[in-house]
Order: C-alpha cells, then sequence, then structure tokens
C-alpha cells in the first residue's frame, strides 16, 4: 500500500528521517495518553504507526536497506511500545492499570528476548533473512501478536483508557503464547532444516 509513495513523493526522504519521526510520533501519543487527550494520543499513535510501515518500503524502494536502519527501527519502535502503555497509566493513575503495565511489559521483555534470539540462530544457520527473501533486515518469525494486532490493541487502549488494564490484560496473554508458540516453532525447524556440515549440539 505504501510502495506508490516511497516511490513517488517521499523518495527524496532518508528512511532514518523517517523512522524518528515515527518515534516522535509515538513519544507524542504517551505524552498525549498521559495528559488526558484521547483523540489526539489515537490520531499519534497511528500517524506513527503509518511512518513505521513507510521507513521500511522507502529504504527498498531507494536503494538504502541497512543493517543499521533495521536495527534503528528496531529500537524505535520498542520505545514506543514502552513509552505509550506508561504514559497511559501515568494519565489515569489506577493501581489496577499500573499492574496491567508492568505485566504486558514483562511480556514484551521477554517477548523481545525469544524474538532476538530465534533471529540470531536462524540468521547463525543460514536460515535468515536472505535465505528466505524477506524484506527485513533480519528474519522475524510469525507470531500470534505481530504488527497489526499492536496496532490494534494500542489503539483501543488509548482509545478506551478506563478499560485499558483489559486490554493489556487479554494483549500480554496473547504475547506470552506467542512465545510459547515460537519457542516450539524454532524448535520443529531447526530439527528438520539444519545445513550440511552444522553440528546440533544439545
Amino acid at each position: 500500500m505504501l510502495a506508490p509513495i516511497s516511490a513517488g513523493p517521499a523518495s527524496g526522504i532518508h528512511p532514518t528521517a523517517v523512522s524518528t519521526a515515527a518515534l516522535a510520533s509515538s513519544l507524542g501519543a504517551a505524552v498525549a495518553a498521559w495528559q488526558g487527550a484521547v483523540a489526539l494520543s489515537v490520531l499519534l499513535w497511528l500517524t506513527g504507526r503509518l511512518l513505521d510501515g513507510l521507513d521500511g518500503a522507502l529504504a527498498r524502494a531507494t536503494g538504502r536497506q541497512s543493517d543499521l536502519g533495521g536495527l534503528l527501527d528496531f529500537l524505535f519502535d520498542t520505545v514506543g511500545y514502552a513509552a505509550i502503555p506508561l504514559g497511559l497509566a501515568a494519565g489515569v493513575g489506577s493501581s489496577a492499570l499500573w499492574i496491567a503495565t508492568a505485566v504486558v511489559l514483562a511480556a514484551f521483555y521477554v517477548n523481545a528476548v525469544s524474538l532476538g534470539h530465534v533471529a540470531a540462530v536462524l540468521e547463525k544457520r543460514a536460515l535468515g533473512a536472505e535465505a528466505t527473501g524477506e524484506p527485513t533486515s533480519t528474519t522475524l518469525p510469525r507470531g500470534i501478536v505481530e504488527g497489526t494486532e499492536t496496532i490494534v490493541f494500542f489503539s483501543l487502549a488509548l482509545a478506551l483508557p478506563s478499560i485499558a488494564w483489559a486490554i493489556w490484560s487479554v494483549m500480554a496473554l496473547a504475547v506470552s503464547v506467542t512465545v510459547v508458540e515460537r519457542t516450539r516453532w524454532i524448535a520443529r525447524r531447526l530439527g528438520r532444516e539444519v545445513p550440511a556440515g552444522v553440528e546440533v549440539t544439545r
């Protein structure tokens, strides 16, 4: 969907600048949530997600893909994913939301560890992004909660701060299931797709 924009009007913009703008928009959403500006927080969050989709499309369309750009994109996303629940909890101030925020951020932490390690193992065994033709800098094993689901969960939490604690709780559960499924997936994949000459240690 973003290919026509990245190949046309936005082609002169550096992808890292777009990633930075996406981060700024997400941080703005966190501040807006803290201040109780519900509509503005949702608008800034969705704007940030649009920009986050544009930076990768722009990098591919203009031949500016880089491992550094992929790292910055991942880091900036992670900062936004942490800032928005914290901003929302600070704005609402209820103990239930603070607890749910702690739980969902803990789930994010464990998920990031599992995603990073699985990606590293796949790249190590020549089963990563280059081998599979993925457009990302490194391979990103699929899960129940990915980009689209994250947009939905965060949009609902920002739009409905009074029940954000329940939304974060459901998201934390879904992310935890993703970690378990990803672990099972890598165990099955490595069991049947080990390149010749590579010894699997246990």
